[in-house]
């Protein structure tokens, strides 16, 4: 079994175990579309996440310290890692971010049942990660409309055209292309700025992974509207100059 099928199965048995939710809070505050502004300026999703798959343990953070630093420096919003094998996220740790962070949450998972969108919405996020590769199109245009049956903003995420073309039939999603192939982990920059102009003008697009300072993000300036960094901002001690250097 491929680590992405591994943590697909893993995504599957965690919502089966998750509890029903009688009553769901509607969002408040700023949506994820409204907070990232356009091309003329890039903005930053900051990420928290202890550890990955590529990296193994990063480093231990507290997620309020983290998020309200994150958030100080300027990042437009944040996206907090739920996956627990591969990861070690939490719904606490969405939680936690949800209540104490000014910009809105992103959740990133491998979700791949409606139960994990409506766990989203409870502890607080704003706005859910949907990875194409991991899903059918029948499956997609559920958790589409689970999202927006939550209030949620759906992040699709990408790695080629014909995931891209399926993303765009969400006319609510944010459309996201990831630079890191999900089977060898390796990283190709160029494949964010080869996508990206295909995209409508008019869509929100954001540039994943591989991005450390100002020099990465230049090519990407003026077709993305934003840019999602994890790992280089979890390792220092003090990340928001890495968010003003990226922000330009």
């Amino acid at each position: 079994m491929g680590l992405i099928e591994e943590l697909v199965d893993h995504a599957r048995e965690r919502a089966r175990r998750l509890p029903s939710r009688e009553f769901i809070p509607r969002p408040v505050g700023a949506s994820l579309l409204a907070s990232l502004r356009g091309k003329l300026r890039l903005d930053v999703i900051a990420e928290f996440k202890q550890a990955s798959p590529s990296l193994g343990a990063i480093a231990e953070r507290d997620v309020e310290s983290r998020v309200k630093a994150y958030a100080r420096a300027g990042a437009s919003a944040v996206s907090v890692l739920t996956e627990s094998s591969r990861f070690r996220g939490s719904y606490d740790d969405l939680e936690r971010a949800a209540k104490c962070a000014p910009v809105p949450i992103l959740m990133k998972d491998f979700v791949v049942d409606p139960a994990q969108v409506r766990e989203a919405a409870f502890r607080g996020a704003v706005g859910v990660l949907l990875i194409a590769r991991c899903l059918s199109a029948v499956q997609l245009d559920e958790l589409g409309s689970a999202s927006r049956s939550y209030g949620l903003t759906p992040f699709v995420e990408c790695h080629r055209d014909e995931e891209i073309e399926r993303a765009l039939d969400l006319e609510d999603a944010i459309l996201g292309v990831n630079n890191r192939d999900l089977d060898t982990l390796e990283i190709d920059r160029d494949l964010a700025r080869r996508l990206l102009p295909g995209i409508p003008n008019e869509r929100v697009v954001v540039a994943e992974s591989g991005y450390e300072s100002a020099a990465d993000v230049r090519d990407i300036r003026g077709i993305a509207d934003a840019v999602l960094v994890g790992s280089a901002l979890m390792k220092r001690d003090d990340p928001s100059g890495l968010i003003r250097e990226l922000r330009g």
